[in-house]
């Protein structure tokens, strides 16, 4: 039975590409069950869009003598290209600086001022007098009073990791102005996360405790068990969506509040432009919401947007947020700032046509229960022993193999023997498991069944050895070959969600839209035979090539160059 689905991922900040600690912990896992649940039927709308307000996008565009809307516009343009190089399949990716996501967040904004969901505070915040601009945590640098620092930002310390408030650092100064700032009250509006304490602990702690991942229930069990305080949702800032009530002049929202509105902003603007009802999405309570993100945004989407979305009233709430641990690089934690990563750009420079590799070394190695580890040799190893020698070698060779015997015509199988049907039942099994996987949002296992089913067919060729009997025995050979084909195009269909330009590949080498029966999920979980006697096929086409020595070594030379 067909069901609708929302699936979101974690909107990418517009201030750097993206590189492949993202696509693992996110868009990846995200985009392959989205894909998932297309091709089982279901009425999925995949949404995300460029987070662009927020204190690092001014700083930088400090820096560079530039608009924060300029350096917005340029990571947009350059993140959304990726992604669809990459065939990340968003149905939209929209952006927060634009006018749809202004007046959503707006209208958001107000309906909870409305509601009483708000408390007034007034608070003492460090002041720029030479610039005349409050200060947010990130412009104000001082001495760690933990390490001794001389460098640390207001909110946190990037030499020993230790948070802090501002006023905690020694020799606090502004990094705009390099002058000691003055404190100075201002008035912020506050959320008031402790109304929404007892139905966080009914939503989270008992009604998913068995659902949820381990590592998202023990983060949200510590933050609920401190108790929830309120929290700020606006602040003194010329960058972001204004404020829209009297009184608050030069204040805009706080990223971390309107960056998740702007899922729906994001769905608004995909329903306009395809004529679909967005509500829909948003405000039916048999759509399922599932949240795609990496750990460090565990907090918003599991415990303050939930309660955005409760204050509202109108809207559904998350059924499970699927977050993943961290991806580190050939050992050490990525870093951005010493340009210690992998970037998306760069790597489909580097490896045109290699999308599917990336997509498959990060999904079997993703980090989903813990820290992950890539490393280029692993990414090798990975592409020439299983993506070269298990899946392309039994694809080629049973597509060869119908050209050598059969002139690419698809032959008539005959009776079927206990090998044949003891393969057909290993390969449906894997099916099986690899829908049960994806349904408990067990990507790497999910993979590695998909491969499994390969391994099956390779086995199978290995054991009847088709070669060998062709003279004495052509009509068994008929069925080996069948069979083979028939599990070829089953590859073709599992293979969408994690490798979609090889399984449009395999789909083009079998002529998939001519057989008789229907290349569906449905039918390939009858244990209907997918292809058509008689029918002829294309031309043997390899789907990978060998990465050699030379390649990985100019790749691990750049990062050590960059160091």
């Amino acid at each position: 039975m067909s069901k609708t689905y929302t699936i979101t991922a974690a909107l990418p900040y517009t201030n750097g590409p993206i590189h492949i600690g993202h696509l693992a912990g996110v868009y990846i896992p995200a985009d392959i069950y989205a894909r998932f649940l297309r091709i089982t039927g279901n009425d999925v709308i995949y949404i995300c869009g460029s987070d662009e307000h927020g204190v690092p996008i001014t700083i930088k565009a400090k820096k560079e003598n530039k608009s924060p809307q300029e350096i917005v516009d340029r990571y947009h343009q350059n993140i959304k290209q990726s992604f669809f190089e990459f065939g990340i399949s968003f149905d939209n990716y929209s952006r927060t600086s634009s006018k749809i996501h202004h007046q959503t967040a707006s209208d958001f904004f107000l309906k909870l001022f409305e509601n009483g969901s708000f408390e007034e505070i007034t608070s003492e915040q460090f002041y720029d007098e030479d610039e005349g601009q409050f200060l947010p945590d990130r412009f104000i640098i001082g001495t760690c009073p933990k390490c001794g620092f001389e460098e640390s930002y207001g909110d946190q310390c990037e030499n020993c990791g230790t948070s802090h408030n501002p006023r905690d650092l020694i020799n606090p100064r502004s990094s705009i102005s390099g002058n000691k700032p003055s404190l100075k009250s201002t008035k912020h509006w506050f959320l008031k996360l402790g109304d929404y304490e007892g139905f966080l602990k009914q939503w989270i702690l008992k009604d998913n405790k068995d659902y949820w991942k381990s590592n998202v229930y023990g983060q949200c069990k510590s933050w609920l068990d401190d108790g929830l305080k309120p929290r700020a949702v606006t602040r003194d800032l010329d960058w972001g969506v204004p404020v829209p009530v009297k009184g608050a002049d030069g204040k805009v929202l706080y990223v971390w509040f309107d960056a998740p509105i702007g899922y729906i902003s994001s769905t608004k603007e995909w329903a306009i432009e395809n004529k679909k009802d967005w509500k829909k999405y948003w405000k039916d309570n048999k759509t399922q919401l599932i949240h795609f993100i990496g750990k460090d945004n565990i907090v918003f989407h599991c415990i303050i947007f939930p309660s955005m979305l409760k204050a509202h009233g109108d809207f559904v709430i998350p059924k499970n947020v699927p977050a993943n641990e961290f991806l580190n690089l050939e050992g050490s934690k990525i870093s951005t700032s010493k340009n210690w990563a992998v970037w998306l750009p760069e790597y489909l420079k580097d490896f045109p046509d290699k999308q599917d590799v990336l997509r498959y070394v990060l999904t079997i190695n993703a980090p989903e229960n813990k820290d992950n580890d890539f490393t280029w040799k692993d990414f090798q190893n990975r592409n020439n022993g299983e993506l070269v020698s298990i899946l392309g070698n039994f694809i080629n060779r049973v597509v060869v193999l119908t050209k050598k015997y059969y002139q690419s015509i698809i032959p008539t199988k005959n009776k079927l023997f206990d090998s044949d049907k003891l393969a057909l039942k290993l390969v449906n099994q894997s099916i099986i498991n690899v829908e049960s996987h994806l349904n408990n949002f067990k990507f790497r296992d999910a993979c590695s069944e998909f491969m499994n089913i390969a391994r099956i067919g390779n086995k199978y060729l290995a054991d009847e050895e088709p070669w060998k009997i062709i003279n004495d025995d052509p009509e068994r050979v008929k069925t080996i070959i069948f069979l083979s084909l028939h599990i070829s195009s089953i590859l073709a269909i599992v293979s969408e969600p994690f490798l979609p330009f090889t399984s449009k590949k395999i789909k083009s080498i079998l002529q998939s839209s001519n057989h008789e029966m229907k290349w569906s999920w449905d039918n390939l979980k009858n244990n209907d035979f997918l292809i058509s006697e008689n029918l002829k096929i294309n031309e043997p086409e390899l789907l990978f090539s060998r990465i050699e020595d030379s390649e990985i070594q100019k790749q691990i030379d750049k990062l050590n160059k960059n160091n």
